[in-house]
């Protein structure tokens, strides 16, 4: 199928032009991101971010902690990649200081915070959710520690210096990016940047290498299945046995020392296309998406990015004639 008879088709969960007003034209980016390296996902700058959740087995419930990657770790790596990709290909100077992005950016405009003098901003309609892990902290974070710089990692404690935990290569992360009432040519841009993007984690770190696989693309007039739901589905195939999937199975899983990739690719994909069946979702054909993906060249961006500059101008001239309108009415009242 060409790449024109596949914006057709997207055209549900597409729009021709920037709209202001929310009007359910969703996409969805179906990933399965896999660290190939260690990475630093941490609030507090020290301990990884993990939480408990629980998971229902055939014969009771099993509670696991498993690592998080919230939303921001991935937004803004992803922003960071997006602004570069604009400075390489159309020359566009921005910054990730909310208060002073430009609103000729395409990226600012798609990703939100374009203020401009009348301090107008845009809101995102690029949606991120927290991902989880399928398996359990436990057997993915890894304690460091040195004695002094320059010193080799030592994985006991020692007289001191704790490094942040580390989560460990090959963790699993399903994953859904949303966009909302985005352009075809937003959607390219997008799909350039989580193609080419390689590094999450801690803004300091030039660690968190990360392979984005690509497992789906979907249109429709609302969201699919969450992040949560999805680790924990996969979590469940996997422990599933002779048609029952018993807590004892499911701890196996949780606590595995690896998981077959593919086979979890295969699997996330399988869950999120069952629980859309009762939705307004619908996928792209698997060889729609591989064309799709293999047009997102740099200089299929490039003219995306171009084309999208224009209407990312005109967009904020725009709002920002919409919201002068409306503070000249109120004063007047």
């Amino acid at each position: 199928m060409s790449i024109e008879d596949i914006k057709k088709k997207l055209s549900q969960g597409l729009v021709e032009n920037l709209i202001n007003e929310p009007s359910a034209h969703y996409i969805q980016i179906l990933l399965l991101r896999e660290l190939q390296s260690s990475a630093i996902f941490t609030t507090n700058g020290q301990d990884a971010d993990i939480t408990t959740v629980g998971i229902n087995a055939d014969d009771g419930m099993v509670d696991y902690s498993p690592v998080m990657m919230f939303k921001r770790k991935q937004t803004g790596s992803d922003r960071r990649k997006g602004k570069e990709l604009q400075r390489n290909l159309i020359s566009v100077q921005d910054t990730m200081n909310v208060n002073e992005m430009s609103q000729d950016s395409p990226e600012s405009i798609l990703y939100g915070s374009a203020a401009g003098d009348e301090a107008i901003s845009v809101t995102s309609r690029v949606m991120y959710d927290t991902a989880y892990s399928i398996r359990d902290s436990s057997v993915l974070v890894e304690q460091k520690f040195q004695n002094a710089p320059g010193d080799n990692f030592a994985k006991g404690a020692t007289t001191a210096i704790r490094e942040p935990d580390f989560i460990m290569p090959g963790t699993l992360f399903p994953c859904v990016i949303t966009l909302r009432d985005a352009t075809f040519e937003e959607l390219i841009f997008v799909l350039g940047v989580t193609k080419m993007n390689k590094r999450y984690g801690a803004a300091t770190s030039r660690i968190g290498r990360m392979e984005n696989h690509l497992l789906g693309i979907y249109y429709g007039l609302e969201e699919g299945p969450a992040n949560l739901f999805l680790s924990q589905e996969v979590a469940r195939r996997l422990a599933n046995a002779n048609g029952q999937t018993t807590s004892g199975n499911l701890n196996k899983v949780l606590y595995s020392p690896v998981l077959d990739v593919e086979k979890v690719k295969g699997l996330v994909k399988q869950s999120f296309d069952e629980e859309i069946k009762t939705l307004n979702v619908k996928p792209l054909e698997d060889s729609e998406v591989k064309d799709l993906a293999d047009s997102v060249t740099g200089e299929r961006i490039k003219e995306a990015l171009e084309k999208q500059k224009a209407e990312a101008s005109r967009f904020f001239k725009s709002v920002s004639e919409e919201m002068k309108s409306k503070k000249k009415k109120g004063a007047k009242e």
